[in-house]
């Protein structure tokens, strides 16, 4: 009997390799519901066209949710901070998915979630400044303080994710030419950065759903690598076909960048600098190829990549 994921941002990086890693597999035993705020995109579409159920809702609106959960058995739970730049509106987000699940009696939620940062440097530590009043990582914190929420609510797994080693094609962190020199800049020092492939997360959370209920109630993270900013210019070095030279930026600096997100982002990496062991430990590699043996390496994705990872100016 073939069973329902419905995939909350189905057409984005997290739940469109969810969807896709579904679709692939023709006898995984589930099928698709795909969530977007528009049917008629050329990603729903795409979706629709391989067999895809395509259904509008929006994450501000919890009816369109109730409605899109009736009748799965899974549903895979996400909120995406870069869209909008409020954790107060991405734990609505989180709490409108974790009552919709639970009023549509789903029987398997997974939850894409962070740590809540503050659990290790509260708002009276210094070492990193506090942001928006309340946080220290919004974009994490949101998320961490909603696990809580869908773990009351709704028979869960969160599921920590990684930094997206996609980043360095869509969010300007690739590598950069300066002055003759290729420079791929982290504000890491010689820390580990646990990370993986984008669409490798949707195939990790198709894991959960195939390993089930035992999974209930836990949270776990999942990783493709933990490579140093120098382990990852030389992956690039090999891929990309001449030198590229890991630059370490000092988190002040960094969150001294201007762009949108900048102190957040200074901040997120001084959490996993500083607390790298721990971090690194809740993201262990080999039971993250368990849930998904076809996850990448770095170099292997950078690899696979390489026509697509832009070098800046």
């Amino acid at each position: 009997m073939t069973r329902i994921i419905a995939v909350a941002g189905a057409t984005g990086a997290q739940g469109g390799g969810l969807a896709r890693a579904i679709l692939d597999e023709a006898d995984s035993g589930f099928a698709v519901r795909a969530l977007t705020r528009d049917p008629n995109s050329d990603a729903a579409r795409a979706l629709a066209e391989r067999g895809a159920e395509v259904v509008a809702a929006d994450l501000d609106d919890p009816r369109s949710l109730r409605a899109a959960f009736e009748g799965a058995h899974g549903a895979f739970c996400m909120t995406n901070f870069w869209e909008h730049f409020s954790p107060e509106r991405e734990k609505a987000q989180a709490r409108n998915q974790a009552e919709a699940a639970r009023a549509a009696g789903v029987g398997h939620v997974v939850w894409s979630t962070l740590e809540d940062t503050r659990e290790r440097v509260p708002l009276s530590d210094d070492r990193m400044p506090t942001l928006m009043g309340e946080y220290k990582v919004p974009h994490f914190d949101a998320k961490g303080e909603s696990d809580e929420v869908f773990l009351d609510l709704t028979p869960a797994t969160c599921l920590r994710t990684s930094f997206y080693w996609d980043n360095l094609i869509h969010f300007g962190m690739g590598p950069k030419r300066e002055n003759g020199t290729v420079h791929f800049s982290l504000p890491l020092g010689d820390a580990r950065l646990p990370g993986m492939a984008a669409g490798d997360i949707g195939r990790c959370v198709l894991g959960v759903f195939r390993e089930g209920e035992s999974l209930i109630g836990q949270k776990i993270g999942v990783a493709g690598g933990h490579p140093t900013g120098l382990e990852m210019a030389a992956a690039l070095t090999d891929a990309l076909g001449e030198e590229v030279v890991y630059r370490a930026v000092p988190f002040e600096v960094y969150r001294g960048l201007g762009f949108p997100g900048a102190e957040d982002l200074g901040n997120m990496f001084q959490y996993k600098h500083d607390f790298e062991e721990e971090y690194c430990a809740t993201r262990p590699i080999d039971r993250s190829r368990e849930l998904n043996p076809r996850l990448q390496t770095f170099p292997e994705w950078a690899s696979a990549n390489a026509d697509r990872i832009p070098i800046g100016g």
